[in-house]
């Protein structure tokens, strides 16, 4: 007989922004009953897109899934939290992180960490040839409008 692998909580990161919060639903599961992979990898793509729209500041595409890993099943109903941080910033291409957490449906306020990727884009000119990236810091979030 096997035990079933539970891994311990973990907190969500301090050291990456929080860009995305997404519930999936039936019709993004596969045949086991579990969230399909392709769905995850889809909102893994929007989320990392998040922090390099601040820099590029006009059209991108995703060049590259430099890495991918799914360390544990997502389900129906989980709260997943989409963390990223910028890692690399070229000439014309921005590299991020992408951490995926899960909270549980019956277990909110624990995180399990489900997946992490590593993905580029380059900034694209309107003919979509790559176009120069700006090596400043990275802009300010915007500040909150006065109540």
């Amino acid at each position: 007989m096997s035990a079933i692998f539970s891994p311990p909580p973990a907190a969500l990161p301090t050291d990456k922004e929080l860009v995305l919060k997404v519930i999936p639903m039936p019709a993004d599961c596969n045949a086991n009953g579990d969230i399909f992979g392709g769905w995850v990898m889809a909102q893994v793509d929007l989320a990392g897109s998040v922090l390099p729209a601040r820099y590029v500041q006009g059209r991108m595409a995703t060049v590259a899934v430099n890495e991918f890993i799914f360390k544990q099943p997502v389900r129906v109903g989980d709260i997943l939290s989409f963390c990223s941080a910028i890692t690399r910033v070229g000439n014309t291409s921005i590299t991020v992180e992408v951490e995926v957490y899960a909270e549980r449906f019956a277990e909110q306020g624990r995180y399990v960490k489900v997946t992490e990727a590593r993905l580029t884009y380059v900034a694209i000119d309107e003919q979509g040839r790559p176009r120069a990236v700006s090596k400043l810091t990275q802009p300010a979030p915007a500040a909150a409008a006065d109540e």
